[in-house]
């Protein structure tokens, strides 16, 4: 298989390897070499993701597989375990053939979650050693509103209702306008900036970094049914 292209960001306390060409495939660890492994090992999984978009994907043997092609420095997102760092691979422009390739991607890693969240559904989740963890219903409603709230926020979106009941149909609603504003994005018919003057997310980051917040969230449904 061709070596699959990887983002390293680095931080004070935690590494986070990003790969560029599948969204929501992205892990940590203690340096370099340990959050390539951490991405290897979940390759088998995010294949299962892909898989309900019949999306072909080859897991890699091992870490010797990936080939980083950049590395920045991490911030305080990054020591807290989330890919916060806008690489320049992820402002390269995109063609019409590579968005539709990373939204289906995305559009997988939304199924992945709804499957997860249906196996989940009636049963215990595990809790932490401490106690902690959500429940089912607040990790439904944390990935409805980081991306109504936050994420489409970091598109400059407008969103046509500004607040809805944390239900299915919102999920779903929330989902188009996100599809609404990618493809504004690749019209481009979005600002440059925001009302406060903050900066747009390109949208190679924006899919990469939805794609893993939700399926980063499936994984932990899946770990933690009892």
């Amino acid at each position: 298989m061709s070596a699959i292209r990887v983002f390293v960001e680095m931080g004070q306390k935690r590494i986070i390897a990003s790969a560029v060409d599948w969204p929501g495939w992205c892990r940590g660890g203690r340096d370099e070499s340990s959050a390539l492994q951490a991405l290897a090992d979940y390759g088998a999984r995010y294949a299962q993701a892909m898989q309900r978009m019949k999306i072909e994907f080859e897991v890699p043997a091992g870490s010797s597989e990936m080939k980083v092609i950049e590395r920045q420095a991490g911030n305080a997102s990054t020591d807290y375990g989330v890919p916060g760092i806008v690489f320049e691979g992820d402002r390269e422009p995109l063609d019409r053939v590579e968005f539709e390739r990373l939204q289906m991607r995305l559009l997988a890693c939304w199924q992945a979650f709804d499957h997860a969240m249906q196996l989940a559904e009636f049963k215990e989740l595990r809790k932490g050693p401490r106690g902690g963890g959500r429940d089912l219903d607040a990790i439904f409603e944390h990935v409805l509103l980081a991306e109504r709230q936050a994420y489409l926020g970091r598109l400059a979106w407008k969103l046509k209702t500004e607040e809805v009941p944390v239900s299915s149909e919102a999920l779903s609603q929330t989902r188009q306008e996100v599809l609404a504003a990618l493809a504004a994005g690749m019209n481009g018919d979005l600002p440059k900036q925001g009302p406060r003057g903050g900066s747009v997310w390109p949208l190679r980051y924006f899919i990469r970094r939805a794609a893993w917040h939700v399926l980063d969230h499936t994984w932990e449904i899946e770990d933690r049914i009892v």
